[in-house]
């Protein structure tokens, strides 16, 4: 995980237990006393929902561990993710973000910028 010369990837994917069953599988040990029998084995429903980046952030190392250095987020941003921002959406005026896709009307200058300044600085980006 911590190889350097290797290029940027995903570390880890979500996953939720969502409950569990049982399987029937033949046992193809040969010299076990269960050899070419059928076990009933415990196994592990796990739910993963698909994954959307909306931004990332890079960190700095410093004496005392990782600072975050600067946060990015995407030009648009979806409602589900909007939403998760608000107590009760519902009564909301869903400005969340609205003043930060500003920045990208103008040449996305000051993104390009914060972008260039995480490829300099930053030891540790991760996906938001």
């Amino acid at each position: 995980d911590n190889d350097k010369s290797a290029p940027p990837h995903l570390t880890a994917f979500r996953g939720y237990k969502a409950g569990m069953t049982h399987i029937v599988r033949g046992v193809d040990r040969p010299g076990a006393l269960m050899h070419k029998r059928e076990v009933v084995d415990a196994v592990s429903i796990v739910e993963t929902p698909p994954m959307v980046a909306v931004g990332i952030v890079g960190y700095v190392e410093t004496p005392s561990g990782l600072r975050t250095l600067t946060t990015v987020f995407a030009e648009h941003l979806s409602d589900e993710f909007k939403r998760r921002c608000y107590k009760n959406w519902y009564k909301s005026k869903k400005k969340a973000y609205s003043k930060y896709s500003k920045k990208y009307e103008d040449g996305a200058k000051d993104i390009d910028h914060e972008l260039n300044r995480i490829k300099k600085f930053c030891t540790v980006v991760r996906v938001i």
